[in-house]
């Protein structure tokens, strides 16, 4: 039987969330039905909200660091049970039969599905889900609040830090969730860790050095020594030359963001000295099954600010105002 949820509905590019009630239809075959525990805020969704992603369909439910009860299962999701605890990522369905999803990169594939942009997704009291492509959360993150942001801050966090490289001095532009949860995996790899935030912003600065930054100062400075390597979660193309500014040759400049901004002309100069420009693009489910063995092994806790689902759109408003330190989750009413 179909059940009467609440979720918060955005219509199209540029409007409002609007608290709405509708049915949810029983899981089909290989789907399971999830109680929303918590939803994590994460800056995709203001991209979502801005019609910034050309896969994005509307009507659409944002939301893809979801945390959640299974409460029915469809036919043939056998991988969980009535009562689990789940996670449910940015990554939805892929095809599993192109060339990116037999050569285990099923994060290009160009028929995947996402949570919260072309699939409903947790700013809502339940969803469905892949049963194949959520996560089996263990009782280390018994707390939904603590977990949700692992779901994708973390997930994206993970595989921009391996595409970085095993460098030691490690520069990270755009200090929000993502950065708040890989500074302390890298701090417990052995890493030093230099912090750029928004120029002037003294609180986020004094919150990177007390998760263990060695230096924190506005995305306008130069560190005080070469970077080995740098990861931009800022969505901002200005920073590109920047940061291949400030790592050494040999260098790599990671962009973790599902979308930047233009990058600027910049001279060649740059890029010389064999320093690499990459892009990390959303994630897999093995990152999903080798981060929380990580994120547990580091003793990651993420910081929260909690706020009601139906003040979702007071909570993205600080999320893009930069008032948010650490992560924003939303709890169903």
């Amino acid at each position: 039987m179909p059940i009467d949820i609440q979720a918060m509905v955005l219509h199209g590019p540029g409007e409002p969330l609007v608290l709405s009630r509708r049915a949810l239809s029983e899981p089909a075959a290989g789907q399971v039905r999830i109680r929303v525990e918590a939803c994590g805020v994460c800056r995709t969704d203001l991209h979502v909200m801005d019609g910034e992603l050309p896969q994005a369909i509307y009507p659409i439910v944002p939301g893809h660091e979801v945390v959640g009860i299974v409460e029915c299962t469809g036919a043939r999701a056998k991988d969980f049970s009535v009562g689990d605890r789940v996670g449910v990522p940015w990554l939805a369905e892929t095809c599993g039969q192109c060339e990116y999803c037999r050569h285990d990169r099923e994060n290009l594939c160009d028929a995947a599905q996402f949570t919260g942009c072309t699939r409903d997704g947790g700013y809502a009291t339940h969803l469905l889900a892949e049963a194949n492509f959520c996560v089996r959360l263990d009782p280390s993150w018994a707390d939904p609040v603590a977990a949700a942001p692992l779901l994708c801050a973390g997930l994206i966090g993970w595989r921009a830090l391996n595409a970085a490289g095993d460098g030691r001095r490690l520069g990270i532009y755009g200090f929000g969730a993502a950065a708040h949860i890989v500074v302390q995996i890298a701090r417990w790899q052995g890493r030093r860790v230099f912090a750029f935030t928004r120029p002037g912003d003294a609180v986020a600065q004094s919150f990177a050095r007390t998760l263990g930054a060695c230096w924190a100062g506005g995305s306008d400075r130069s560190p005080p020594e070469a970077l080995d390597a740098a990861i931009l979660f800022a969505p901002v193309g200005a920073l590109v030359p920047s940061a291949l500014q400030a790592v050494r040759k040999g260098g790599r400049v990671v962009c973790a963001g599902i979308h930047m901004s233009d990058i600027p002309q910049m001279p060649y100069r740059l890029l010389w000295g064999e320093r690499q420009l990459v892009s990390v693009a959303n994630l897999t489910r093995q990152d999903a099954r080798t981060f929380f063995g990580i994120a547990a092994q580091a003793s990651v806790r993420t910081q929260t600010q909690k706020c009601a689902l139906s003040d979702a759109n007071s909570a993205l408003a600080a999320l893009r105002e930069g008032r948010v330190q650490g992560a924003a989750v939303l709890i169903p009413d």
